[in-house]
């Protein structure tokens, strides 16, 4: 097979990294109009907790992996164009809902369309990338989440501040679909340079539940982005109720701190990892360990804090050690796959990172609102996320070194076992 230049490459993840935004964007745009959508359309606490979440990660997450399987059939950027085409369509289209069941359809729509995206873009990076710099790709590459949100919160708040949470829908999906015939018309499809037919999804499944590693790295980052889609799905939430922020306001300054602190923290834990694990592997494990408990001390001053200003300035460095696990967690798991593996192998692991983090994060905070702190009133969202906080950030911690502790040699023993050349 002859490589792609390295001009190309960089093309092909500029341009996916800009679907990754697109995708973030349309996600992460009902966390900052959830307070006026919860009013006009008499939503509880809890079914917001459904709407930012479980709504949309049962599908999402559900149907990644038949998907990827497909993606390791078929050609990739088919699949990410129509996923693109799908849900910028279905974000537009949530501004005309008029009530909860056809919001929380549209949602699910959404969560169809999103999943087609980041299992073929893992493999197709995989494929232009050799192991050495792919945990810095991938780390470019979930950069997207950050950016996506930043822009999702920015111009969510401004537009629903001037012109309603409807017409926000609407303006944030209508680019997708000009990018979707973008992409479809100028990304290659890399040829194999495995003759293997790929697998069934049953063996990629117990090939990768047999590596320890992979079982652990995929709770911790679980448990992890259950602590950061909850903060990150309820913190806009928590400004207009405790501190009385506007949207335009909390989309410049809250926008700001989580998408530029998040594409920090995503590009330097690719390098970070990348480099470190030359000398020793298990820094692919260790550096994404730091995202656990490393920005409690900053979000609890977020919380705790009194002044606004101050509140999200404190902020800033713990979104930065937040954000980096997805780089080196999602090289970790192409590089421990075989290249006719490597979608379902990721749709695999977004299974059990977004049912257990997003599809529980930000309802468990809403239901903790509802029930355990109800009679704290607006304080309650205080309290819910310090709970959350503290409890994943242990949990995924212990993961993570476990994980670390094999790492080395299931890279051995999925050699062996699925012929990686790459490895």
């Amino acid at each position: 097979m002859r490589p792609a230049s390295p001009r190309y490459a960089n093309y092909v993840l500029a341009i996916l990294f800009v679907a990754y935004v697109f995708n973030f964007v349309d996600r992460q745009i009902v966390s900052i109009l959830a307070e006026p959508i919860r009013r006009d359309l008499g939503l509880s606490d809890t079914q917001l907790g459904l709407l930012t979440g479980t709504a949309f990660a049962l599908f999402y997450a559900t149907l990644g992996i038949p998907i990827a399987r497909l993606a390791d059939l078929w050609v990739r950027r088919h699949i990410i164009a129509i996923g693109l085409a799908l849900w910028s369509a279905l974000t537009a289209l949530s501004g005309a809902v008029a009530s909860f069941p056809q919001m929380l359809a549209a949602r699910v729509g959404v969560g169809v369309g999103e999943a087609a995206l980041s299992p073929p873009a893992h493999s197709l990076l995989a494929q232009y990338f050799p192991p050495e710099r792919r945990a810095t790709a991938l780390g470019i590459y979930s950069m997207g989440i950050h950016v996506g949100i930043l822009f999702g919160v920015l111009a969510g708040g401004w537009l629903e501040q001037f012109w309603g949470w409807r017409m926000a829908f609407v303006v944030v999906g209508a680019p997708g679909l000009l990018l979707a015939g973008v992409l479809w018309l100028t990304v290659r499809e890399p040829p194999t340079a495995s003759a293997k037919p790929a697998p069934p999804i049953g063996e990629v499944v117990r090939f990768l539940w047999s590596l320890r590693s992979f079982r652990h790295l995929s709770f911790a980052s679980a448990l992890t982005a259950f602590a950061g889609y909850a903060f990150a799905n309820w913190a806009p939430t928590f400004l207009r109720r405790v501190h009385a922020m506007q949207g335009g306001e909390i989309g410049l300054k809250y926008g700001l701190v989580l998408g530029i602190g998040g594409a920090l923290g995503s590009v330097l834990a690719g390098i970070l990892a990348d480099r470190l694990g030359r000398r020793d592997l298990r820094w692919w494990l260790w550096v994404p360990a730091c995202a656990t408990l490393g920005p409690l001390p900053f979000t609890l001053g977020f919380l705790l804090q009194s002044n606004v200003d101050t509140a999200i300035a404190l902020l800033f460095p713990g979104v930065i050690v937040a954000a980096m696990y997805q780089g080196p967690v999602f090289a970790t798991v192409q590089t421990l796959a075989h290249e006719r593996m490597r979608a379902v192998a990721s749709g695999v692991l977004f299974f059990i990172l977004n049912s257990i983090g997003l599809g529980l994060g930000p309802p468990a905070v809403g239901l903790l609102n509802d029930t355990v702190f109800a009679d704290r009133g607006p304080e309650a969202l205080r309290y819910s996320l310090l709970s959350v906080l503290v409890v994943m950030g242990a949990w995924g911690l212990v993961h993570y070194l476990l994980g670390a502790r094999t790492l080395r040699g299931d890279l051995k023993h999925a050699t062996a076992l699925a012929g990686a050349a790459e490895v």
